[in-house]
């Protein structure tokens, strides 16, 4: 249980932390905006927009949607590039400040 502790205690100081929030912001931003081209380019739900939008940022990638307009699939070639780096940079941020609190715990 205490390593559940310290990821939970980790978790809340990560998303205190402005570096944090920032990039999560921009992440969810980036979510947002691919999903409102979705929405009114390919003619999907807000539903299906922001699940594809999810799945395709997050590289998971399950197939049951894609673009079937021109604009669409561009748009979505460029979406990876850029997404990716945005996801993996918020992971890793995550991530970080999580693990950072370890070693800024005192060991008994």
């Amino acid at each position: 249980m205490n390593s559940l502790t310290r990821i939970t205690r980790g978790i809340g100081v990560a998303f205190k932390d402005g570096r944090v929030k920032g990039i999560l912001a921009f992440t969810v931003g980036m979510i947002l905006w691919a999903s409102v081209f979705y929405h009114f380019v390919e003619g999907w739900s807000w539903l299906d927009s922001v699940y594809f939008s999810v799945v395709t940022i997050s590289t998971v990638g399950f197939g049951d949607f894609s673009p079937e307009t021109a604009a669409g699939k561009i748009f979505t070639m460029a979406y990876i590039i850029v997404g990716l780096g945005i996801f993996v940079t918020a992971a890793t941020t995550v991530a970080d400040t999580i693990l950072s609190q370890d070693d800024e715990t005192p060991q008994k």
